[in-house]
């Protein structure tokens, strides 16, 4: 199929298009002006009906516009556009696919997650805000050339029971029910990673117990990101 085939799919149930398209675009822009991407590196996207929006391939967000967002069906086998969508885009997909509960998926290159996912060492509770990832570490999805079906199966293990993961030699990635909340917890990863990578610098990190993790995941019920 081509970039003017029709995916297919029902809009029944999904957010207003202009508006998640809008969204997509001041997000990629908020990774950019963080330094969590660089270029056109990275990638983001959110379900929408039964299918996806995703980012397109190659465009830096200074550059990027709502028009330009790809819109993609479930079978991942065309898309609606005017630029293929992102290389990445199986990944996205899959993990919403394999996830009802996620309706958003972001992918930085992040400094220091990128550091760690380089060194493949996965992140341990080294602070109380590791519980909003859904467990006590912070796990690294196995290598694969970037826009496989290979890695999209590394990442969704990867993911299990998780809201973040490092992808090895490669970068790092979070998915939340709202790209709002993906999106903070994208800051939240990098800053786990900026104080694993010093803490061991230090001579290691003192992790927090799988009770103490637990702890803190209850008290998350009133804390953190509001959307709504």
């Amino acid at each position: 199929m081509t970039a003017a085939t029709e995916t297919g799919g029902t809009e029944a149930g999904a957010t207003d298009e202009g508006a998640a398209r809008a969204a997509l675009v001041a997000g990629a822009r908020t990774l950019d002006r963080a330094g969590l991407n660089r270029g056109a590196s990275g990638n983001l996207s959110v379900r929408f009906g039964d299918g996806m929006l995703i980012t397109p391939s190659a465009v830096p967000p200074a550059e990027l516009t709502p028009e330009l967002i790809a819109r993609m069906g479930p079978d991942g086998d065309g898309w609606d556009g005017p630029l293929k969508p992102s290389t990445e885009w199986r990944f996205h997909r899959d993990l919403l696919a394999a996830r009802p509960d996620l309706g958003a998926v972001v992918h930085t290159h992040a400094p220091w997650c990128t550091v760690l996912a380089v060194a493949r060492r996965p992140i341990p509770a080294v602070h109380y805000m590791i519980a909003a990832f859904g467990g006590a570490d912070i796990r690294v999805a196995d290598y694969a050339r970037f826009g496989t079906a290979e890695l999209s199966a590394h990442v969704v293990a990867a993911m299990e029971g998780r809201f973040g993961c490092l992808m090895a030699n490669h970068g790092m990635l979070t998915a939340a029910p709202t790209l709002a909340r993906a999106l903070w917890l994208a800051a939240e990863l990098e800053a786990l990673a900026h104080q694993a990578f010093h803490a061991e610098a230090l001579g290691g990190a003192v992790a927090l117990s799988q009770a103490q993790v637990a702890e803190a995941a209850r008290a998350f019920a009133g804390y953190g990101l509001r959307t709504g």
